[in-house]
């Protein structure tokens, strides 16, 4: 079981919403309105832990090892939403979401392949922690350059305990897994192609609700997330190749074959779906 090692591991560098945010720094003349905005978006976003763990749930009822790192994910990533709402409740109470803002993002996700969705959510880590570190960049207020800072290690320790049930999936599945994790690389990896950014919470998940079934179309601003990242934190194409190297390199170390470009990754794809022996 990987659980018992994982719990560990992140037990040991959990922060401490209280004694390790520098609550002390906040400067009020650095936070402009626009900056505040945002952060209430990600704290709502953030709530979306619940459903996504929901989901993971349902789908994995077989495998009580990933239930159970469920716990340990779930947690953290509601801690997310709750440091960015103190956060708000301390320094602007007028924008801390509302029990019914956050609510609305609570919806049910049709069932999707495990494997998948797995590597769904290991892209989706490696991007936030790329979105987040810009984020603490472009923000001028020190409290939550810090928080964004903190909330950025979590998603890239988050993404490397999804990389350990990936490697575990090989051995379990072998080409199942190689073939489900590349088709869903090909698609993260290639967000400069897309007009929308590929994210777990902006992808539709429910067919019933379509259009209004992803994480961001439910938020109060559906436009948020395009603005926040073009116009505000300036998520350009530099910062989408850093995404982009690290989904290469990590499938690349999984696979056990170079991958220097999307075109590589989907090459590989194509071999072992014609049932070819990967070279």
């Amino acid at each position: 079981m990987l659980y018992p090692e994982l719990f560990k591991q992140l037990e040991a560098v959990r922060w401490n919403l209280d004694t390790d945010i520098p609550w002390e720094r906040f400067d009020a003349a650095r936070l402009s309105d626009e900056q505040a905005q945002t952060i209430k978006m990600n704290a709502i976003t953030e709530w979306a832990a619940l459903p996504a763990t929901e989901m993971f749930l349902r789908d994995n009822r077989e495998d009580s090892d990933f239930s159970a790192f469920m716990s340990v994910w779930f947690f953290e990533e509601q801690k997310h939403s709750l440091v960015l709402m103190e956060y708000l409740r301390r320094f602007r109470p007028d924008l801390a979401p509302t029990e019914d803002e956050l609510h609305a993002v609570r919806f049910e996700f049709d069932p999707a392949p495990a494997l998948e969705t797995l590597m769904l959510h290991f892209c989706g880590e490696i991007r936030l922690n790329h979105w987040y570190r810009r984020a603490a960049e472009w923000h001028t207020e020190p409290v939550i350059q810090a928080i964004y800072e903190t909330l950025a290690r979590d998603e890239a320790r988050h993404g490397g305990a999804y990389l350990r049930y990936m490697k575990r999936a090989l051995v379990r599945c072998g080409d199942e897994a190689r073939s489900a994790f590349a088709k869903v690389g090909v698609l993260m990896a290639s967000a400069r192609r897309t007009a929308q950014a590929l994210h777990p919470t902006n992808l539709h998940v429910n067919a019933k609700l379509f259009p209004n079934d992803t994480v961001q179309s439910r938020l109060p601003d559906p436009a948020w997330l395009e603005a926040w990242l073009d116009r505000q934190i300036r998520f350009d194409a530099e910062w989408e190749g850093r995404v982009v190297e690290r989904i290469l390199h990590n499938l690349s170390l999984l696979f056990g074959r170079s991958f220097a470009s999307v075109q590589d990754l989907n090459r590989y794809r194509k071999e072992l779906g014609r049932g070819a022996q990967p070279a």
